[in-house]
C-alpha cells in the first residue's frame, strides 16, 4: 500500500453506498485500507457491496439507514462503534434527484428532497462529529453538485435539488468553522454529470445527452471513480490543510 492517501487504521462511513458513486467511494476507501461501513436504505444491496470489499480482503459492515430519520442515523453510528470502535471519516453521499416542474411541485415533493439531501447530511454530520470530537480528529466529505447556484448552476425541474445542494455547501462552510478547533475537517465535492443510475434517464434521450455534452469542455460524462479519487484525497491526511473547501469535478462545465 503506497503511503499517499493511506487510510489503514481508519474507519469510514459512506451513506448512499449501495450503488453508483457511493458504492465506488466504499470500494475506493476500502482499497486504501479503511474499514468501511456501507450504509443505504436496502440492507441486501449494502451486503452485496460489503461482500465485494471482503472479496478484496477488506473489512466492512452493512447498516441499513434512512438518513432523514435521526433514530436510524444514531443506530448507524452505534453499530459502527460496536463493530469498529470509532469513526474517523464520514462521506455524506446519499441523495435523491426527482424531476418536478416548479409550478407543479408539491410541498411534500420539496420536503422529501430537503429531508434526505440536506437534513440527512446535518443528522449524519452531527452524530459522527460528536464521536470524532472525542479523538480530536476526523474528516467529513460532502457530495453536493454543480447544481448549487452561485458559482454553480441552476437546473430547470430541480428547484428542490438545487436548494438542497446549495444548502450543503453553506452548511459545510459554517460547520468547518465550528469543528476546526476540534480537529475535524469538513470539505465538499461538487460533481458535474457523472455516469451513474441517477442520470440514466438523461442518457436514454440522445438529444438531451448531446445538449449536455456540448456544454462540457471534456465532451464526456465523468466516471464514479473520478469522484471517488477526490473523496479519497479529502478523507486522507494528504488534504490536512483543507477545510471549508468546495472541490468542483465537472469536466469544465462551470468554466464555460
Amino acid at each position: 500500500m503506497p503511503k499517499f492517501c493511506d487510510l489503514r487504521g481508519k474507519v469510514a462511513i459512506i451513506t448512499g453506498a449501495r450503488r453508483g458513486m457511493g458504492r465506488t467511494h466504499a470500494l475506493t476507501l476500502a482499497r486504501a485500507g479503511a474499514k468501511v461501513v456501507v450504509s443505504d436504505v436496502s440492507q441486501e444491496e449494502c451486503e452485496a457491496v460489503v461482500q465485494e470489499i471482503k472479496n478484496e480482503k477488506g473489512e466492512a459492515l452493512a447498516v441499513k439507514c434512512d438518513i432523514s430519520n435521526k433514530i436510524e442515523v444514531d443506530n448507524l453510528i452505534q453499530q459502527t462503534l460496536a463493530k469498529f470502535g470509532k469513526v474517523d471519516i464520514l462521506v455524506n453521499n446519499a441523495g435523491i434527484c426527482p424531476f418536478n416542474p416548479f409550478l407543479e411541485m408539491k410541498e411534500e415533493d420539496f420536503k422529501k428532497v430537503i429531508d434526505v439531501n440536506l437534513k440527512g447530511y446535518f443528522l449524519c454530520s452531527q452524530a459522527a462529529a460528536k464521536e470524532m470530537a472525542k479523538q480530536k480528529s476526523g474528516a467529513i466529505v460532502n457530495i453536493a453538485s454543480i447544481a448549487m447556484g452561485q458559482v454553480g448552476s441552476g437546473f430547470a425541474g430541480l428547484t428542490h435539488y438545487c436548494a438542497s445542494k446549495g444548502g450543503i455547501v453553506a452548511m459545510a462552510e459554517a460547520m468547518s468553522l465550528e469543528l476546526a478547533p476540534l480537529g475535524i475537517r469538513v470539505n465538499t465535492i461538487a460533481p458535474g454529470a457523472i455516469d451513474t443510475p441517477m442520470v440514466a434517464s438523461v442518457k436514454q434521450d440522445m438529444k438531451n445527452l448531446e445538449s449536455m455534452l456540448a456544454g462540457i469542455p471534456l465532451k464526456r460524462m465523468g466516471k464514479p471513480e473520478e469522484i471517488s479519487n477526490a473523496v479519497l484525497f479529502l478523507a486522507s491526511d494528504e488534504s490536512s490543510y483543507m477545510t471549508g473547501s468546495v472541490v468542483v469535478v465537472d469536466g469544465g462545465w462551470t468554466a464555460n
